[in-house]
């Protein structure tokens, strides 16, 4: 039977149970509360409100209060699934001490129940500090947007036997550091699967082939509300057709169609 709120503990059964993990981005209470009822195990607020609700060119300008805002309007919308937030860029690279008060603040202000923090090295003692605090930290490996300028674009990560391997240390780094989870975004397909068999914990893809645990996607992308992705399937063709409504509703206004007396009140 499945529980009726989905925690860390319970995405670790599902790996187990061979159960793929299913997660969207959410950045607003009233698309959290359609994702969540609709079954999403994991809902994450990502820095990648940055580009789709702020029109920012990256997820690095995106500030620590604004994802504390962001969180905490989602939780309003969330009951069963695991809400996870992003740290964001700037916090993390400052101290462990920065990176774990930011942390913080996304669980007690923001109110979600996971952290999700990029990379490893610099941020090991910090998420090891955090898990034994009794905070869940969720990793983040291959292409890591935070890094985009040091990477220089958005190119598949892992494809050179170095940074594959580095890749695959990293990964039992934060599985040893506590993490619960890890993303793998856009590396190659036969890499995420030798990380995701190396682990006991579950891996959750993104551009990084079905061999993973589990599968994560932007909302917008999915919902086809932004760009064409390579590794997006879109669901739904929400740009054509919020376009198609609305240009019926200024047809309407412009008929003098709407309102109609059914949607007008009388004395």
């Amino acid at each position: 039977m499945e529980p009726k709120k989905i925690t860390a503990p319970y995405l670790a059964e599902m790996k187990r149970k061979g159960v793929p993990i299913a997660a969207l981005t959410a950045y607003d209470a009233t698309l959290a509360a359609v994702e969540d009822k609709a079954g999403l195990d994991v809902i994450l607020v990502g820095d990648s409100s940055g580009m789709v609700i702020t029109g920012l060119p990256d997820t690095i300008s995106i500030t620590l209060d604004e994802i504390v805002f962001l969180t905490k309007n989602v939780s309003r919308g969330v009951k069963r699934a695991l809400l996870v937030a992003d740290l964001p860029f700037g916090v993390a690279q400052v101290s462990t001490e920065a990176c774990i008060e930011g942390c913080i603040r996304l669980m007690k202000e923001g109110r979600a129940e996971a952290v999700k923090v990029e990379g490893a090295g610099h941020t090991l003692e910090a998420i090891s500090r955090m898990t034994e605090m009794g905070m869940p930290v969720m990793g983040h490996l291959g292409l890591t947007p935070q890094s985009v300028h040091v990477f220089g674009g958005y190119a598949l990560r892992g494809a050179e036997e170095k940074e594959a391997q580095r890749i695959r240390e990293d990964a039992l780094k934060l599985q040893d550091a506590g993490v619960f989870a890890i993303v793998l975004e856009k590396i190659p397909v036969e890499l995420a699967k030798v990380v995701s068999e190396s682990l006991t914990i579950p891996t959750i893809g993104i551009g990084s082939g079905s061999h993973c645990d589990g599968q994560i996607l932007v909302s917008y992308d999915m919902l086809g509300l932004g760009p064409k992705f390579r590794f997006v399937r879109r669901y739904l063709e929400g740009s054509k057709l919020i376009g198609e409504s609305v240009r019926q509703y200024i047809d309407d206004i412009r008929n003098r169609d709407f309102p109609n007396d059914d949607e007008s009140y009388f004395a």
